[in-house]
């Protein structure tokens, strides 16, 4: 884990960030087998080790002794401490069975993979209305780490994607979909719905904010992470497509050869910042001459979920 993902409360791959007061689901014993921490006990997280499955949380205890536990062996505190009896435990895999949308994500669905890349999987789940009006309520997103597979809860999706966020975007636009509900089927045939000029501020914010850090791996490290340059180009050329012609074709084979090139390191950072830059310039003139509305379609989005919640009861 980097200096700056620590400073900035992020934990690759995980959804807990550094900083999270947790509650020991289970006993903790330490490297002996000697039990160390009663089921309950309070720890504080302060990195992560995703090389294993499930993925690791680096907890610390107030005395100073440290474990590492997975995501079943601890319950984030404030949740712990907002509900004042005992909680049904509800695993994740419990909730895949009520996936209504499952599509191929990642540089498998741009066309930009290599050998070895991985099927990641993106897509929604809606859980029966007992399980949603529950005290208890659900989580904002479900998560499979070995199978790299994300599954928002539909309001969680849908909040995002009229936030115009790009992963949650482009699972709406994605081609290939493993499950495709007649439910997520009418929300795909009104994806348009959701694109608006909000595009230009969270593409271009994000692009921006990104390469100040690839700077900084540049100077530190003497190279950066071209997967993420490669992407980071990739975002400024699908906002400028959306913005000319409100749609989205994730796969922009036009410039494949060359955002290639940027993964295999193959072009000096110079070169891809003086383009990130012109593409900023034709990011502000579409941005200026879009046909997009100013705001996407929250009504519809409104009347859609209360649809999909009452075709739960």
């Amino acid at each position: 884990m980097t200096k700056d993902e620590i400073k900035n409360n992020r934990l690759p791959g995980l959804a807990l960030p550094a900083g999270t007061q947790i509650v020991t689901t289970g006993e903790v014993r330490d490297d002996q087998g000697l039990p160390r921490k009663r089921t309950g006990s309070v720890g504080k997280i302060v990195a992560a080790d995703t090389s294993t499955s499930p993925p690791l949380y680096r907890v610390l205890f107030p005395d100073g002794f440290t474990a590492s536990l997975s995501r079943q062996e601890l319950s984030v505190r404030k949740h712990v401490q907002s509900i004042n009896f005992d909680r049904p435990q509800i695993n994740d895999n419990d909730l895949f069975q009520y996936i209504i949308y499952k599509c191929q994500f990642g540089s498998r669905a741009y066309g930009l993979e290599v050998e070895d890349s991985d099927y990641d999987m993106r897509g929604i789940y809606l859980a029966p209305a007992d399980m949603h009006w529950s005290i208890w309520g659900l989580p904002e997103q479900i998560e499979n780490y070995e199978n790299q597979e994300t599954y928002y809860e539909l309001q969680k999706f849908l909040v995002l994607a009229l936030k115009a966020n790009p992963n949650v975007l482009e699972c709406l636009y994605a081609s290939t979909a493993e499950i495709k509900t007649e439910l997520a089927d009418e929300l795909l045939q009104n994806r348009h719905r959701f694109l608006s000029k909000l595009v230009y501020q969270t593409y271009n914010g994000y692009v921006l904010s990104q390469f100040r850090k690839l700077e900084k791996d540049l100077q530190n490290k003497g190279e950066p992470k071209w997967k993420h340059v490669l992407h980071l180009i990739r975002l400024l050329l699908c906002c400028i497509q959306i913005l000319e012609s409100s749609d989205l074709d994730l796969r922009v084979s036009e410039h494949k050869a060359k955002l290639m090139g940027i993964r295999r390191g193959e072009i000096d950072f110079a070169e891809v910042d003086a383009w990130r830059q012109e593409l900023h310039k034709k990011l502000d003139l579409a941005h200026e001459r879009t046909k997009l509305p100013e705001r996407p379609d929250y009504e519809w989005c409104n009347w859609f979920l209360i649809k999909a919640r009452r075709s739960m009861v």
